[in-house]
């Protein structure tokens, strides 16, 4: 409290005394307890509104010792166990974490790993895949702003993420303490196979498959693909300590149609440790047709590239540029895509009349708005001569099919002409426009359906810029070409709607995140949010079955099956106030990819330690690593001074109290008949 303060305090303590005194005692005769008590109720009012308006206030300083963070980190994937440390592995957290000297000096926290981060003191080395970028982002996000060191006790081996040696902070210190045995051992391995899910019938379908070599002598080994007891393919490949890696490219015949099992394997006359690696199964689902789009053009423009590339980002899809007097049979083709239509395009309108293809017509600045509104009445235009450019929103309603926000508010507008855009009571908007952020009520993108013919609007050119902006947004074109598959999808199907629709892959490797989804909807075809979804999944084999509860999530349902073991499964979803159900069928690839290891990945792990400017130790080094930590001045604590503020008199009771001794005043002189 400061001087001036406590001046001011005195002061009121003297103005009050005054004041009472000369309210009550001056030219008073007969000085009576009444008295008394009101000069002592009016010295209590006028002090406290005082202090009040002084309110004083009080300074304590108190330091606390803020250390530097330690993180101990674990890796908790499966790998450890298969490597036989996972005892060893304990033993070293624990050492680290009991160190007394390392508790006086760090602030101590145990971390472990495997896809996912997280505080922990325990671990089961159950992990199915290790993710160590996972920790540089988690570490970098928990201490932000500090200069640290990490322990990180792992055996390197990371199957899924980024390159983690670059991932971490260089001006923190990675120790990387290694648990595995470092020997080479004389391991031959399918360490990746490269093949598209989908093949078409009659069709070969190529198979890319990695090979990996360790070892200190040349051999023969023999590499075959399989399917069941038929050897499909067989190939000898040489390798020395020289020549350590191999690639084997083999074209596989697409006979039989539906959910096709293959086993790439290689073996040699050599022992091995590890013979798990030696074998990978894939799978690939054979299909009897493709759909066929035709991109019917009059113009030059890129957006016309970026939707051939991003159908047939999907080998299901087939593309054909054409120009309206080009065409010879509508019939040769699944799904039209008509951009910018003109009047050159009449024909092309008359002759699907009689053929019913579903349309995907995308305007622009060259479109003949005229025309449009004679061929198709789902949409009416009043266009203008004038351009603008128009924003998308998207309308998280929309239920025709499941499609997440990619991001369409933030990718470039695109390109139309001005006008009002009306729709009728069978148009679904999926993207509606805005001018400058103001809301047109007009569609961007919109679906139509009548009398079974499927239509889709995209009112806008420059859906290139669209692409690009997820590549830059992503790092990958995938999200939005899944975006443009999903229309096309739409408009090459012509089942009737369902009222339960369900997502699903024909086949997953075990592992992987094995996700389903679902949508409900009533008979006005609305997305029922009320909905109650179960599934049940038996496994063919052990006739075992697992229920589960379907999650709400924004417009469709999921579940997760993770935990599956390898095998074949049937499943039902059901809706439980309707009984409308669904069957459906899936087969888990025996894979598990923390067992391909039999060594450390020593190389990567050096690698990391000399790009934060620190050392690799062994689990024998550990008092090493102890000592180094200890004796490095450039971890310090530091002392924190933590000033802290307070009122000297809590001002609510003092207000109660003014208020308190003003109305009993005022009542006892009341009583007293001193008013």
């Amino acid at each position: 409290m400061t001087t001036t303060t406590i001046l001011l305090i005195l002061l009121s303590l003297i103005i009050a005394v005054g004041l009472s005194f000369y309210q009550y005692f001056y030219k008073v005769k007969v000085h009576t307890r009444v008295y008394w008590v009101l000069a002592f109720l009016r010295f209590v009012s006028v002090f406290g509104v005082l202090l009040l308006l002084i309110n004083p206030i009080l300074s304590s300083k108190t330091f606390e010792v803020i250390k530097t963070p330690l993180p101990i980190v674990v890796d908790n994937s499966s790998s450890i166990v298969d490597l036989k440390v996972d005892a060893a592995t304990k033993e070293l957290q624990q050492k680290l974490m009991s160190n007394s000297d390392l508790k006086a000096k760090f602030d101590v926290e145990s971390y472990r790993f495997d896809s996912e981060f997280q505080s922990s003191e325990t671990f089961d080395f159950k992990g199915k895949q290790t993710n160590i970028e996972e920790v540089a982002k988690n570490l970098k996000s928990i201490y932000k702003n500090t200069v640290f060191p990490t322990v990180l006790i792992t055996d390197g081996n990371q199957t899924t993420g980024n390159d983690y040696v670059y991932s971490f902070d260089a001006t923190n210190k990675v120790y990387p303490l290694v648990v595995g045995d470092t020997t080479t051992f004389l391991d031959i391995k399918v360490s990746q196979l490269n093949v598209n899910k989908y093949a078409f019938h009659k069709n070969k379908f190529p198979v890319e498959v990695f090979l990996n070599y360790s070892g200190t002598k040349s051999l023969n080994a023999n590499f075959k693909i399989t399917q069941g007891n038929s050897t499909l393919a067989t190939q000898t490949i040489a390798f020395s300590p020289s020549k350590k890696s191999a690639v084997v490219n083999v074209l596989l015949p697409a006979n039989q149609v539906g959910l096709q099992i293959f086993k790439a394997s290689i073996t040699s006359n050599e022992a091995e440790k590890n013979t798990y690696n030696n074998t990978k199964n894939f799978a690939v689902e054979v299909i009897d047709q493709k759909t066929n789009v035709a991109i019917i053009t009059e113009i030059d423009h890129p957006d016309v590239g970026a939707l051939k590339r991003a159908i047939e980002s999907n080998a299901q899809r087939k593309v054909t540029i054409l120009k309206p007097n080009e065409i010879k049979s509508l019939n040769d083709y699944n799904v039209l895509i008509l951009y910018q239509p003109s009047s050159n395009f009449k024909s092309v309108f008359e002759n699907n009349q009689q053929v019913g293809i579903n349309t995907f017509i995308i305007t622009g600045i060259s479109t003949d708005f005229a025309l449009l509104n004679q061929q198709q009445n789902n949409l009416i235009f009043k266009m203008s001569g004038q351009r603008e450019d128009y924003s998308a929103q998207y309308e998280s309603k929309f239920n025709l099919f499941a499609l997440d926000d990619i991001g369409f508010e933030q990718f470039p507008p695109l390109l139309n002409a001005f006008g009002t855009i009306t729709t009728n009571s069978n148009v679904s908007v999926l993207l509606s426009s805005k001018i400058r952020n103001i809301e047109t009520n007009a569609p961007l993108l919109a679906f139509a359906e009548n009398q079974g013919k499927r239509s889709a609007f995209l009112l806008g050119e420059n859906l290139w810029k669209w692409r690009m902006q997820s590549h830059i947004d992503t790092k990958s074109y995938e999200k939005f070409d899944v975006f443009v598959d999903k229309i096309i999808q739409y408009l090459a199907s012509n089942n009737s709607r369902k009222s339960l629709v369900v997502n699903h892959e024909s086949f997953y490797n075990s592992g992987d995140a094995i996700e389903i989804t679902a949508q409900f909807f009533n008979k006005n075809y609305e997305l029922d949010d009320k909905a109650r979804l179960t599934i049940s999944v038996t496994n063919k084999n052990t006739r075992k079955v697992k229920q589960y509860d379907l999650l709400k999530s924004n417009n469709s349902y999921k579940v997760n099956l993770d935990g599956l073991s390898a095998g074949q499964y049937t499943f039902a979803v059901k809706e439980l106030n309707t009984n409308t159900t669904y069957n459906g069928y899936f087969e888990i690839l025996d894979f598990d990819i923390e067992k391909q290891f039999v060594n450390p990945d020593l190389n990567k792990l050096k690698q990391l330690a000399t790009q934060t400017q620190a050392q690799v130790y062994m689990p024998n080094q550990v008092d090493a690593l102890i000592k180094n930590l200890l004796d490095n001045t450039a971890y310090k604590a530091i002392e924190k001074a933590i000033v802290k503020k307070t009122p000297l008199i809590d001002w609510v009771w003092l207000l109660i109290l003014v208020a308190i001794a003003l109305a009993s005043e005022w009542f006892l002189r009341k009583y007293n008949g001193l008013l």
